[in-house]
């Protein structure tokens, strides 16, 4: 009774970040609080178990024993408390808030669009911070707090702390000058390679879906002009020779341009997820649940 009558319940919940995000700084982005606050709700707890309960090792922290077996009963113990109180209701209509988001320009056609007038009209209060990155970067910062959800193509295997939702699938097409497609508005598989093409990655070399159907077919094309970004890849074909085979939603402003002409690829192409990631910390907030479901709601809604 006398230790309990020295720890309150806002200590157990910083232990309990503590315990599971093995980071003072993870945990504070956890808990809403400043890292120094949480270092010294640390010391605290220290001085309360008379254990380290995370010590230094191989450049990171590891719980000691006596943390370990603290861990189950600690978890159960806060679920329950959590059953009892109710979750605050999230008005995005009177929310105060940023979002740090990370997407490609392609993932910020596809969401953006419509997802800032959706904002506007019932969150005004909420900003946006949208940054672009790779894969891997994008996976890390979601991983490290630093970002609130990411959207991209993601391994299929991804750690256990890390939520996904497929937002859509999609699919390729190509995007040719019209006046130098035959009538029939599109090509075969020989005239389709012996056309100069347009890639457009964050590095030239990357092994993208098109490459992989390419080498199972045991053909290779010559790329012409590589981009790492969307912004003119569309215009250049116009009075070019040029393809551009490309993802669908890659070409949602194009699609009325009377130059282009859209078409099939003459081999298949695998399609792929494009997934929605963040970090199971930040399933207990209900502003970043709100978002998640809002923008799940707009995919679903806009259709392929």
């Amino acid at each position: 009774m006398n230790t309990l009558r020295r720890i309150d319940l806002n200590l157990l919940v910083t232990l309990h970040a503590l315990l599971m995000e093995k980071h003072v700084s993870r945990a504070a982005l956890r808990l809403h609080k400043s890292q120094p606050a949480v270092s010294h709700a640390l010391a605290s707890l220290r001085r309360i178990f008379d254990d380290p309960l995370l010590v230094r090792r191989a450049g990171g922290l590891e719980l000691t024993s006596r943390a370990s077996e603290l861990l189950p009963p600690l978890t159960e113990a806060l679920d329950r408390l959590g059953a009892l109180i109710e979750q605050p209701a999230f008005d995005p209509a009177a929310a105060q808030r940023v979002f740090k988001l990370a997407m490609s320009d392609y993932g910020a056609r596809a969401i953006l669009p419509g997802l800032a007038p959706l904002l506007r009209r019932q969150a005004p209060g909420i900003d946006l911070q949208v940054r672009q990155g790779s894969r891997a970067s994008m996976l890390a910062d979601v991983d490290e707090g630093d970002i609130d959800m990411a959207f991209g193509v993601f391994p299929q295997e991804l750690p256990t702390e890390i939520r996904t939702h497929t937002l859509f699938i999609e699919h390729f097409t190509c995007v040719a000058d019209k006046k130098t497609l035959p009538e029939s508005g599109d090509l075969d598989k020989t005239q389709w390679l012996a056309r100069p093409h347009v890639l457009v990655a964050m590095q030239s070399t990357e092994n993208n879906e098109i490459e992989k159907a390419l080498s199972r077919a045991g053909v290779s094309r010559r790329v012409a002009l590589a981009l790492p970004h969307w912004g003119v890849a569309t215009q250049v074909v116009a009075d070019t020779d040029f393809i551009l085979t490309a993802a669908r939603h890659s070409f949602d402003l194009f699609l009325d341009d009377p130059r282009l002409q859209f078409f099939t690829p003459p081999f298949p192409i695998d399609p792929f997820e494009f997934n929605m990631i963040w970090h199971s910390r930040r399933e207990s907030d209900p502003g970043h649940n709100w978002l998640r479901q809002t923008i799940i709601g707009l995919l679903q809604d806009a259709g392929p």
